[in-house]
């Protein structure tokens, strides 16, 4: 095949990276196995959500894909609370900034599911199969193939074969804390809030979802420690239930009234990780490139936002550069380098935090808090900061 560019992985930011690519008329194909995936039942919501921001919803548009995902599956942000471990509080609203909402809830399989149709309808060539490694511009697949690009991009996931194969140098530090991810049904409407709690046992975030026949719906995102997170997952499904519901009550000191599972619980170990991004002939996106703490849901904004500077400054290029030119991919990388330094400073930082059990520490983040909520100048520097990619 021809030295175009090849993007490895189908998951929400590779595909996106490669109709970005597609749409500014460079020469794209997808390495990775065959995603289906298919419409999710009425009453069924898939356990993994995103927080889209204004920027991410931009760039979908762009994509020409957000209008296909479907509007009574997707949830607005109109406020957020976020609470300290005492009296701290700051609550944000999206009319503070002028916009219309703070952020949207989706499901990652909604998201997936209209990309992947979009991919396909494009006449993007996809190759059904895995990249295994890299040498010198030339891909190798699980099944024996040979793959000669112009510009490999590794969107592949935390754990990227192309990452290895091409040798980036990539670090990852362990939090030793476990997100669980659930829905619950609620006594109280949530009101399009998303709640925040930030204590010492964990930050537990609660995302408006769509109501169910069953009433007002929730998504549990709580980055727990990992023993207290182990602890609950091992209980029998109906304990765990009953201690989960009684624990978040007292988090939450009733927020919303009684709150229930209505899936399963979910686990997966947080880390904070970041990889050298570019190599001649090799770039990075999404989880291949770095991953933050969950508290701000910013993990998958800041990987769409790696999709539009990619595709954008590829497209861009000097006509005499090839896409995989080192200059051209350092572009790249300066572009996205304060994004991300500054995400995973700020999440790093509210973690470490919170994580203190001193009494200076709880005092300071609490007074931190109480001081921000009186500020509604920063309160609107902080929604514009959050709104971007």
């Amino acid at each position: 095949m021809s030295e175009g560019i090849v993007v490895c992985g189908a998951g929400i930011v590779g595909l996106a990276t490669a109709l970005a690519l597609a749409r500014r008329r460079q020469p794209v194909s997808v390495l990775a196995p065959a995603a289906a995936v298919p419409p999710a039942p009425a009453a069924h919501y898939h356990p993994r959500v995103y927080a889209l921001s204004p920027a991410s919803q931009r760039f979908l548009a762009e994509l020409g894909i957000w209008d296909a995902l479907p509007a009574a599956r997707m949830a607005p942000v109109d406020a957020m609370e976020v609470h300290g471990d005492a009296d701290g509080a700051v609550t944000l609203t999206a009319w503070q900034a002028a916009q219309p909402h703070l952020a949207w809830i989706v499901e990652a399989s909604e998201i997936e599911r209209v990309l992947a149709q979009a991919v396909r309808l494009s006449g993007i060539p996809w190759i059904t199969d895995r990249c295994v490694g890299y040498q010198r511009g030339m891909l190798l697949t699980e099944g024996g193939a040979q793959l000669r690009a112009g510009l490999a991009v590794g969107a592949d996931g935390a754990s990227s074969p192309l990452r290895s194969a091409a040798g980036l140098d990539h670090r990852s530090v362990p939090y030793d804390a476990v997100g669980l991810v659930t829905h619950l049904d609620a006594d109280l409407p949530h009101h399009g809030t998303a709640m925040q709690w930030f204590r010492d046992d964990g930050v537990l975030a609660l995302l408006p979802l769509p109501d169910t026949e069953r009433g007002p719906q929730v998504s549990m995102v709580w980055s727990a420690p990992a023993a207290q997170a182990r602890a609950l997952q091992a209980l029998p499904a109906e304990e765990q239930a009953r201690q989960l519901s009684r624990h978040l009550a007292h988090i939450t000191a009733g927020r919303l009234g009684e709150v229930r599972m209505n899936i399963g619980l979910h686990g997966f170990p947080l880390f904070v990780e970041h990889a050298q991004m570019v190599a001649p002939g090799v770039a990075l996106a999404g989880d291949a490139a770095h991953r933050v703490h969950p508290l701000a849901g910013q993990g998958l904004n800041l990987g769409l936002g790696d999709a539009e500077a990619l595709a954008t400054i590829v497209a861009q290029r000097e006509p005499y550069r090839g896409p995989g030119d080192l200059r051209v991919l350092r572009r790249y990388q300066r572009a996205r380098a304060e994004p991300v330094l500054a995400m995973r400073l700020v999440t790093d930082g509210l973690h470490r935090l919170f994580a203190s059990r001193g009494a200076p520490a709880a005092w300071l983040r609490n007074a931190g808090m109480r001081w921000v909520d009186a500020m509604p100048s920063i309160k609107r520097l902080l929604i514009e900061q959050a709104s971007r990619g």
